[in-house]
């Protein structure tokens, strides 16, 4: 009799892969490799500068964290709550986007998931059908790309460089428009470039996709860093016509230093929020109550300590764009949004720097922590090659001290 207990690996089937393909395709988010490497690399003694993790690096105002310890001591946080989120968030969240953006929400059509992220995926899985294909504005995040692709959507990449101010135009949206388009990811201000469409582009693009009945995702989460002259328009309020084909994304991490806390939201019309709402109550459940009770106080507050960080982060920005831009080969539009400055290097590429010709930017970015510790995120993480994302929420000691290390090792490249 055959041993039942024996394990034969070379009896069991091997033609079956181990991990399924949809999670096999998925990429590491680049922008947390970087940081993870960064800190790695600190934590082993180096004396590694990052740019590369989009997180404030001021502590959540005083206000909130109180908030939040005097609801983790209240028992009623201690149990379960509506998927959906508590009553008195969404109600704020509600407030906040009538004071902030200019139009009226419901409270139950308020959406509040685990961070940013979550919503992101939860509106591309709400309204992506398997081939749908979803425009996708480049430079992008990271992560969008692949959101879509677990919602089995097809991610169509519309390309604007550092000469249009990496601002994609209508001219180029419709070129990619085909009978597949489902929506278009809509992100201003914008991660990874910092650039923010005007209130007139804004306009074009909500009333062509509004003509054409393609959804707009819309990320708001950098709604209130904007500099100069630039404004967040939200487009809901430019094109109040697409209430019923547009969702919005936002959350508390960047406006209010509360990355840790992972709390977001989406908005979107009632059948959309139900859909996305039924999928958390199964994925997730509720987002932790003493997060949510610290977000409350945070949306619920005034902006002044939003404000005093965007004083850092503008003088931060003017810092590295004049510091950036003195280096032979690079040009850098000027960011008018967010905490990233996104230059062009492709002036650097293809030049003998220490004996190495870089010809990626992935290439160039492993020789600028090899060479002078310094993390940064290569281009190839937000679509083509050629270009360099650098956070500039950090210290400004830092900044000048990791930008002026990256000058001493580009000035060193070789006439090609």
């Amino acid at each position: 009799m055959r041993d039942l207990c024996h394990y034969d690996p070379v009896s069991q089937p091997t033609s079956r892969p181990r991990v399924s393909a949809r999670l096999a395709a998925i990429a590491e988010s680049a922008t947390l490799a970087v940081d993870a490497k960064a800190k790695a690399l600190k934590a082993a003694g180096r004396p590694v500068i990052g740019f590369g993790a989009g997180e404030p690096d001021f502590p959540t105002p005083a206000a909130i964290v109180e908030a939040a310890v005097a609801a983790a001591q209240d028992p009623a946080n201690h149990r379960y709550t509506p998927a959906a989120g508590l009553p008195a968030l969404r109600e704020a969240i509600a407030a906040k986007t009538l004071r902030d953006s200019g139009y009226a929400v419901r409270p139950q059509d308020v959406l509040v998931t685990n961070g940013g992220k979550q919503a992101v995926f939860q509106a591309f899985a709400a309204i992506v059908d398997p081939g749908d294909e979803v425009l996708l504005p480049a430079p992008y995040w990271t992560t969008y790309p692949e959101a879509i692709r677990l919602a089995e959507g097809v991610p169509v990449e519309v390309f604007a460089g550092a000469d249009q101010g990496y601002l994609v135009t209508v001219e180029q949206l419709e070129a990619a428009r085909t009978p597949r388009t489902k929506a278009l990811l809509f992100c201003s201000p914008s991660n990874p470039t910092g650039a923010v469409y005007s209130p007139e582009q804004t306009a074009e693009i909500g009333r062509w996709a509004l003509e054409h009945g393609i959804w707009v995702i819309t990320d708001e989460i950098y709604e209130h860093l904007t500099y100069d002259h630039a404004v967040f328009t939200p487009i809901q309020r430019v094109v109040p016509e697409l209430v019923d084909t547009s969702i919005v994304l936002n959350g508390v991490a960047k406006t209010y230093a509360m990355t840790g806390w992972r709390v977001g939201w989406m908005i979107g019309p009632a059948d959309v929020i139900k859909a996305a709402t039924n999928l958390q109550s199964h994925l997730t459940s509720n987002v932790a109550n003493v997060s949510q009770r610290a977000a409350l106080a945070a949306v619920s507050g005034d902006l002044t300590a939003v404000e005093e960080m965007k004083l850092a982060f503008d003088r931060r920005r003017r810092t590295i764009v004049e510091m950036l831009g003195a280096i032979d080969g690079v040009q850098i539009p000027v960011p008018q949004g967010a905490f990233y400055a996104y230059p062009s290097v492709e002036g650097v590429l293809g030049r003998e720097i220490r004996g190495v010709t870089p010809t990626t930017s992935a290439e160039l970015a492993a020789l600028i922590l090899d060479e002078v510790e310094v993390a940064v995120v290569p281009g190839e993480a937000f679509g083509p090659s050629g270009f360099l994302r650098f956070s500039y929420a950090l210290a400004d000691d830092d900044l000048v001290e990791g930008v002026s290390r990256v000058q001493n090792l580009l000035g060193e490249a070789q006439p090609r």
